[in-house]
C-alpha cells in the first residue's frame, strides 16, 4: 500500500492524479496507523511550515512518519516534505522532524531583483548519483514555489543543488529510505513523471 500524507498543506489531488499516471495506485490519508501500515509514503506539502508542522503534531503524523522512517521502508519528501523533515525551520522558528541533520533558511538573494518566494522553473544540476535520478540529467527544469531553503549538514545527502538569485541551495537530498525535492514533482510535468516512476520500484537506498 502506498499512501500520500494529508495534513492540510496543498494539493494532494495532484500528487495522488500524477500517482497514477505513472501506474502507482496511492491512497490520501490523514491516519497515522494507515501511515504506519504503508509500504510506501509520499510526504508532500506546500505553505507555511509553521502551521504544518502543528497539524502534523495534532495528528499524531510526525511521529508516524518518524517511525515509518525508523521501519525502513521508502519514504518520498515533495517541497514543504523535504524542509520538514530536517531538523528546524526559521520559519516560525519551528523544531521539525528531524530525519536529515540540517535546517531551513529564508531567501536572501544577493541578486535583489530576485523576488521571494522563488516561484516557477529553473534547473537543478546533479551533485550525486540516486536511483531515483537515474532518468534525469544536469540541467533539466522543475517547478518550484517556496520562499525556504534546505541547509542540509550532511553534504553526502545532497544529490542535486539549484541557484536563485546567486543562492545555491539544495534542491535533492536523501538520506537512507528517505529521498525529497524541493520542486514539485506533479508540476513539473515529463521529468517530474520520470522520477516519480522510479519511485515505483524503489525499495530504499542511494545505490
Amino acid at each position: 500500500m502506498v499512501v500520500i500524507v494529508d495534513y492540510d498543506a496543498g494539493n494532494v489531488r495532484s500528487v495522488q492524479r500524477a500517482c497514477s499516471h505513472v501506474g502507482l495506485d496511492a491512497t490520501i490519508t490523514s491516519d497515522p496507523e494507515q501511515v504506519l501500515a504503508a509500504d510506501k509514503v509520499i510526504f508532500p506539502g506546500v505553505g507555511s511550515a509553521a502551521s504544518a508542522v502543528g497539524t502534523l503534531r495534532e495528528r499524531g503524523l510526525d511521529e508516524a512518519l518518524k517511525a515509518f522512517y525508523a521501519k525502513g521502508n521508502p519514504l518520498l519528501g515533495i517541497c514543504l516534505g523535504l524542509q520538514i523533515a530536517l531538523e528546524h525551520t526559521q520559519e516560525g522558528n519551528e523544531q521539525c522532524l528531524g530525519l536529515i541533520e540540517g535546517a531551513c533558511l529564508r531567501f536572501d538573494p544577493k541578486d535583489k531583483l530576485m523576488k521571494v518566494p522563488h516561484i516557477g522553473w529553473n534547473q537543478v544540476t546533479l551533485v550525486a548519483d540516486h536511483p531515483l535520478l537515474k532518468q534525469v540529467q544536469s540541467g533539466d527544469e522543475f517547478y518550484f514555489v517556496h520562499s525556504y531553503y534546505a541547509c542540509p549538514g550532511n553534504p553526502a545527502e545532497v544529490f542535486g543543488t539549484t541557484d536563485y538569485g546567486g543562492v545555491e541551495f539544495a534542491s535533492a537530498i536523501g538520506k537512507d529510505n528517505f529521498f525529497a525535492t524541493q520542486f514539485h514533482l506533479e508540476k513539473s510535468g515529463e521529468f517530474g513523471l520520470k522520477l516519480l516512476s522510479e519511485f515505483v520500484t524503489w525499495q530504499g537506498g542511494s545505490c
